[in-house]
């Protein structure tokens, strides 16, 4: 993992200005943690003379100003709205909910809602949507309907409307599950979130268009872990840890090919302080962390 700054000999070491904001705030009732999805965007990137470059990743950087991961890289995602669970009607192609259920750890309509928030949370957050007219295809670039998708994340118009106006089918079979994160218990505000990972379908392209994001850039996993480890970024461990996994991969191929067989466990990470003040985020199977 070479420079990354999470990487210690016990566990992940947190940033300070993390630690300290969360540690201020310790104590009291466990929250219960908020269902959420996210979607790591893939594409097979090029030089300007279209020579392959690696795999890059869309990642967008939210406002200082937001509760949630403010100031912090990100990939595209959100928390799973009830009209997300109940999209029994929704047009669907691929594995269906009930064979979602196992490698998302969740009940049918659970893992309905965590498909349907990923498909949604990308389209609200880059403007590349899942989803297509029929099986076997997929939607153009969809830069003339950004009124829809303004308005599907005021919550004004739902997934199977727009989905049903389009006359489209989601797209399940894009997505590969990846990783299932739960936050610490120590935490306020905790979410309970589902990795997919997705190629960027041929014909559309991301946009800015994120109200929750103040940067939003392709970038190759290894140049955003660079940035991490110069302070030039700031991002929780289950982002650089996504990141460090990607590493390992040349093609977008590769990673959805991974995913395929890749086998997702929930993981409930645990902060412990060290002697020398350092916070350490560990997972099952580091020192430390049934102490």
């Amino acid at each position: 993992m070479g420079g990354n700054p999470y990487h210690a000999v016990m566990g992940f070491e947190v940033p300070a200005a993390i630690a300290d904001e969360v540690l201020a705030r310790a104590g009291g009732e466990v929250s219960p943690p908020r269902d959420a999805a996210t979607v790591v965007l893939l594409r097979d990137g090029t030089d300007s003379r279209d020579n392959p470059v690696g795999i890059e990743v869309y990642l967008l950087r939210r406002v200082r100003a937001m509760a949630a991961f403010g100031g912090m890289t990100v990939f595209p995602g959100g928390g799973v709205d009830p009209a997300d669970v109940a999209e029994v009607a929704l047009p669907w192609v691929g594995p269906a909910p009930e064979e979602w259920s196992g490698p998302l750890s969740a009940g049918t309509a659970l893992a309905r809602g965590l498909v349907c928030a990923a498909v949604r949370e990308t389209f609200e957050e880059s403007g590349v949507l899942l989803a297509g007219p029929g099986p076997d295809s997929i939607v153009p670039d969809t830069a003339e309907w950004d009124d829809e998708r303004r308005a599907l994340e005021a919550r004004e118009l739902s997934l199977s409307t727009l989905f049903a106006d389009r006359g489209l089918h989601l797209r399940a079979d894009l997505l590969r599950p990846w990783a299932h994160w739960i936050t610490p218990e120590i935490e306020h505000r905790r979410f309970d979130t589902r990795f997919f990972v997705a190629a960027l379908p041929a014909g559309q392209r991301t946009r800015d268009v994120a109200g929750e994001a103040d940067h939003a850039a392709w970038v190759r996993p290894a140049d955003a872990l660079a940035e991490l480890a110069r302070g030039e970024r700031v991002m929780v461990p289950p982002t650089a840890m996504t990141l460090t996994d990607l590493t390992a991969f040349d093609t977008v191929a590769e990673v959805l090919a991974a995913g395929s067989v890749r086998r997702v466990e929930p993981v409930l990470p645990r902060l412990r302080r060290g002697d020398d003040g350092s916070v350490r985020f560990l997972v099952p199977g580091d020192p430390g962390y049934e102490s």
